[in-house]
């Protein structure tokens, strides 16, 4: 069975960058099965943004090599769901983490991140 991986902002940030955190994203980027919520998506625009920075051609890029996925029905629930237990576990935990981890779970899949709000779960890859 093939791994899927859910790359979250913290990692696309890292990897533009060229970062060493961008260079342990790399290899799964570039290689694997990845998953990109389009939450992602919308928190990239809005850093590019506020950074006067050209988001088009890394949205380009991440299109490319990565399946966009949309926010469905089932996956809004069980982040709802999520962030009620995940805001009594980790301070700071938002609805965006829940997005992103209801994907991974939804998708029997990893996050690869470097967003401290995941470390300590089992479905983080932590690039950091």
């Amino acid at each position: 069975m093939t791994s899927k991986y859910v790359i979250d902002s913290y990692a696309w940030i890292e990897y533009f960058r060229g970062s060493k955190a961008g260079e342990r994203a790399k290899g799964i980027i570039e290689g694997e099965d990845t998953l990109t919520p389009t939450l992602v998506l919308a928190e990239l625009s809005d850093k590019y943004l506020r950074e006067k920075q050209d988001v088009n051609e890394d949205l380009f890029f991440i299109k490319s090599k990565s399946q966009i996925l949309p926010l469905d029905e089932e996956t809004a629930v069980a982040a709802g769901r999520l962030n009620v237990s995940m805001k009594k576990e980790v301070d700071g935990w938002g609805m965006a983490d829940s997005i992103v981890l209801a994907t991974a779970r939804a998708h029997n899949a990893k996050v690869v991140t470097g967003d401290e709000h995941f470390r300590k779960l089992q479905e983080t890859i932590m690039i950091t």
